[in-house]
């Protein structure tokens, strides 16, 4: 009798921070994302959120923004002060102030409740698809962009001022190095969407214009007054590597 050949599982790649307090959305996200080929971390609130960081790697967390003890704002803003792992937070369907304020937090994108397994599977392929795009080699014609006292490192995604590195998240990378690739080049917000996440642009979609904002305090001298990234009226955006 020959014997049986049990085939082997497929290598899980990616792991999951979740964190929320509702334990039976929680298990049911947990069940859905593991079905999926998905490892997951589950917390019910953020005590043990800097610990679990540390001692896994952790290549998404999903972050409910309603949570006990420390809300899911002051957990986003922590995760991003030292780490630029992709966050996908939680909110309540008409909470417009928590998503944009979640946004210019960090997060990398938002989803709504009530919402279904296969738009939190998108929205998570998406995230971690524009990650490793931005964590994989530049061309190799394109290593390093200059504009006034910054230095934007295609390779690494990493940015620099003055030769000391400048802290932006990855999707803020992301979004730089497209509008430094087109430099000169008037992109509109529906360009942008699709060159760095992947999907078109909603009419109240504010993703695009929360980062552009970050990063003209980052870096402009004047973000009121932008020099580099600017505003083309009824277009989108362009960006200049040299001040006028």
């Amino acid at each position: 009798m020959s014997a049986q050949i049990t085939p082997a599982p497929e290598p899980v790649t990616d792991t999951i921070l979740l964190i929320d307090d509702d334990a039976r959305l929680r298990t049911l996200v947990e069940d859905h994302l593991t079905e999926f080929g998905l490892k997951v971390v589950a917390l019910p609130d953020g005590r043990k959120m800097v610990e679990t960081l540390k001692t896994n790697q952790i290549d998404l967390v999903i972050l409910d923004l309603g949570l006990p003890f420390e809300d899911g704002l002051s957990l986003c803003r922590k995760i991003r002060a030292d780490s630029t792992v992709p966050i996908l937070i939680l909110t309540a369907r008409g909470d417009e102030v928590d998503r944009v304020l979640g946004l210019e937090m960090g997060a990398d994108d938002y989803l709504a409740k009530p919402f279904s397994p296969r738009e939190l599977i998108a929205r998570i392929k998406a995230i971690l698809r524009r990650a490793r795009i931005v964590a994989a080699p530049a061309r190799k014609e394109v290593e390093n962009v200059s504009f006034g006292p910054f230095t934007f490192d295609f390779q690494h995604q990493k940015l620099f001022r003055d030769g000391h590195i400048v802290g932006i998240t990855s999707g803020e990378a992301k979004l730089l190095g497209i509008l430094v690739s087109h430099a000169g080049q008037a992109l509109s917000r529906q360009q942008i969407m699709v060159l760095s996440r992947g999907r078109s642009y909603g009419p109240y979609d504010r993703t695009i214009d929360v980062q552009i904002s970050k990063l003209r305090k980052t870096i402009e001298a004047d973000p009121a007054d932008p020099q580099f990234i600017q505003t083309v009226w009824g277009e989108g955006y362009v960006f200049y590597t040299d001040m006028p």
